[in-house]
């Protein structure tokens, strides 16, 4: 089930990669980093000011700005 994109998750929350609805290259970018259905991803930190927030994706740590990171769909499987 579908319950949010990556920009509503908090500090110490994880959840599945279940659809990208980017476009283009950040599309690319972010499936290179290994943002792909099915991938489990964890929120670590937010900055101060909420953007960029940093994400463990398969033992990488990432930072991800909020225009980004709302085209990543979540699976909540917790």
């Amino acid at each position: 089930m579908l319950i949010k994109n990556l920009t509503n998750m908090c500090v110490g929350e994880s959840a599945q990669v279940a659809l990208l609805l980017n476009k283009g290259s950040i599309r690319t970018r972010l499936e290179d980093l290994g943002l792909i259905p099915g991938t489990r991803i964890h929120c670590i930190h937010k900055s101060p000011y909420g953007d960029p927030v940093a994400y463990e994706i398969r033992g990488a740590v990432i930072a991800l700005r909020s225009d980004d990171a709302k085209g990543v769909l979540l699976n909540n499987n917790d």
